[in-house]
């Protein structure tokens, strides 16, 4: 696992934590899968904050130099997932998060602490 993930990971969190987002949880699926190194989870309350994380996340990523790979949901859906290759980025409306419960789906990944970063 490559250096950059972890500085991504530790940028897509600062910036879902300064815009509010709720239980944020990242997920090391490096063991468990080729897609991504890790998964960073979070929990929005409306549709205005969600996007308002997915703004953040992405722009924090773009100034430090990381592209965009792809985006999906983010008019209309309670579920949006922002993939930088090594890190994949999901956004919730807290309802939905719980409904698909990607935590226990990866239950084979290691949650990891931010500090541990």
């Amino acid at each position: 696992m490559d250096k950059s993930s972890k500085q991504m990971v530790r940028i897509a969190y600062d910036a879902l934590s300064d815009k509010k987002g709720e239980e944020i949880k990242i997920i090391d699926i490096s063991a468990v899968s080729v897609i991504a190194d890790y998964f960073v989870i979070a929990s929005a309350s409306n549709h205005s904050q969600l996007q308002a994380l997915v703004d953040e996340a992405q722009d924090k990523l773009f100034k430090a130099g990381y592209e965009m790979r792809q985006l999906e949901g983010y008019h209309n859906n309670n579920w949006v997932l922002i993939d930088f290759n090594d890190i994949i980025i999901h956004i919730f409306i807290k309802e939905d998060r719980s409904f698909y419960d990607l935590e226990r789906l990866w239950k084979d990944g290691k949650i990891i602490e931010i500090d541990a970063l």
